[in-house]
């Protein structure tokens, strides 16, 4: 053998080593995986998250995911010619398209069950009605009805923890029951949070379509890798952060504050994300802790 394949040899070795007391650490602790975004729409990138999530459990970790499929719920709208609605960012979800939803989600569901049978893990499939696992309240717009909506109010966690300790990996579509027992369309964001509180996961990743968090968006040397729940606070109180990651980071605020261990936000866009942020020293997105003394 080569110097060079020697060399090659020893990076690996090296790597392993690396992830070595992480996945000492987290031995059998819980980590939510909230998958969605660019990387459940390409075949390729879905691959590499199945692949990493198939790892956590092989490890030790006992992973749940929780999955959106907005687009492809748009698509389908379309197809039956229908035309998507959304009222600030919330789709604006009637009878006929809440049935869609729940059609294409439970697809979705379905899907990613297949992906990790197919590398050796036993994976079950179910919706938040499932068990009674989300119950919810209607969700209004700026006081506005926008249908079958749904906003988390009650979670029992019991049907996962079964799930978690008869070895199956649950994946998790974001369906809840209202009082009313209608289907409810919940935010996928929201639902990941909401069950990672529930059974206290010692992390939280949200897989999105950005690298992670900035002081200046326009700024690329101002990337923040690590940072408190106070100083994530003080992000958004001095206008920093804005759109559709304003409501993702109030949703990571909370659950740090309300026992989550850190929460991750990790760019999907790149492949095998989640363990270069979980077993490598740097990282490559935002990890959000509970405290300053945390860091």
């Amino acid at each position: 053998m080569n110097d060079k394949d020697m060399n090659k040899i020893m990076e690996k070795a090296a790597v392993l080593i690396e992830a070595l007391p992480y996945i000492q650490k987290f031995n059998r602790r819980i980590i939510v995986v909230k998958y969605g975004g660019s990387a459940m729409a390409n075949p390729e990138l879905q691959r590499s998250v199945i692949q990493d999530v198939t790892l956590l459990k092989l490890v030790g970790f006992k992973p749940i995911i929780v999955h959106g499929g907005g687009k492809e719920i748009s698509n389908w709208v379309e197809k039956v010619g229908m035309e998507p609605k959304f009222i600030n960012g919330l789709r604006v979800t009637d009878a006929d398209t809440m049935e869609i939803a729940e059609m294409v989600l439970s697809k979705v569901n379905k899907r990613l069950v297949t992906m990790v049978e197919e590398l050796g893990v036993r994976a079950i499939g179910i919706s938040g009605k499932d068990g009674d696992l989300l119950r919810v309240d209607k969700k209004l717009s700026d006081g506005k009805d926008i249908g079958y909506v749904g906003d988390v109010k009650k979670v029992d966690p019991k049907i996962l923890f079964d799930l978690l300790e008869k070895d199956f990996l649950p994946i998790v579509a974001p369906i809840g029951l209202g009082d009313d027992f209608a289907s409810y369309n919940i935010n996928a964001d929201d639902a990941a949070c909401a069950i990672a509180k529930a059974v206290g996961a010692e992390k939280l990743a949200f897989l999105t379509d950005i690298e992670g968090l900035y002081r200046d968006i326009n700024d690329k040397d101002s990337f923040i890798s690590r940072l408190s729940a106070d100083q994530a606070d003080e992000l958004i109180d001095g206008g920093l952060i804005g759109g559709g990651m304003l409501p993702k980071l109030a949703g990571c605020i909370e659950a740090v504050r309300s026992g989550v261990g850190k929460v991750h936000i990790l760019d999907g866009r790149v492949a095998h994300c989640l363990l270069l942020e979980i077993f490598t020293d740097e990282g490559i997105g935002t990890a959000i802790v509970g405290s300053d003394e945390e860091l």
